[in-house]
């Protein structure tokens, strides 16, 4: 593939890294993002880069078997968990693993975040999944992220992050975003003694909406 198209996918893969950074949805070095190229590849943030700075010269070309064909970059750690759900999920193209502060936060405890507050939250999240936990980088991790991403775009990723799936760049982000925003209602709605949720009726109605 000609090097201009990979560079469009880099460049796409940076900017949106720059944006989930500067809302305060991950750290400078935390947190990663991919994107399908093709049916053999991915554009995917490389390691130890800036997040908040990111170029697409730091942004790695690498194959569904896991080769970097960007040998100047070291790829994430975690370039095996996105690669995972690729090959579980053919109808993603997008992969967003972030710390969002206030998600993250459940990921920490037994409770959930709760996405029936809010009729945004419980469209563009439905219900979000679990993934036990396992080492950063390891394939244990990705195996568990995989196997939870197969019934959900949304997991929380046990004593680690949460990451969000999606057929563009927008909308794994928007999930993200959302999310974040869900765990910050749950929080909140944990100190009040009249919360209200959506009962079985209007989340039936969601469905028929939108799915």
């Amino acid at each position: 593939m000609p090097e201009e198209i990979y560079l469009k996918y880099k460049k796409q893969v940076a900017k949106w890294m720059r944006r989930l950074y500067k809302k305060g949805l991950t750290t400078s070095l935390g947190g990663n993002i991919s994107m399908r190229v093709d049916d053999q590849h991915i554009a995917i943030t490389a390691s130890e880069t800036d997040k908040g700075r990111i170029k697409s010269s730091e942004i790695a070309i690498v194959t569904l078997d896991g080769q970097c064909l960007d040998d100047c970059l070291k790829v994430s750690i975690e370039t095996g968990m996105h690669l995972a759900i690729y090959k579980a999920r053919p109808d993603v193209d997008v992969v967003l693993h972030a710390h969002a502060p206030m998600a993250s936060l459940f990921t920490a405890t037994k409770q959930s975040i709760n996405t029936a507050l809010l009729a945004e939250a419980y469209t563009i999240l439905g219900n979000t999944a679990y993934a036990e936990y396992a080492a950063p980088g390891s394939e244990n991790l990705a195996n568990n992220v995989a196997n939870a991403c197969r019934d959900a775009n949304v997991v929380l990723m046990a004593n680690h992050g949460v990451l969000a799936v999606g057929s563009s760049l927008l909308k794994a982000f928007d999930r993200i975003e959302v999310l974040e925003n869900a765990a910050k209602m749950t929080a909140l709605t944990s100190l009040l003694d009249d919360k209200r949720e959506l009962n079985n009726v209007q989340i039936q109605q969601l469905r028929d909406l939108f799915g």
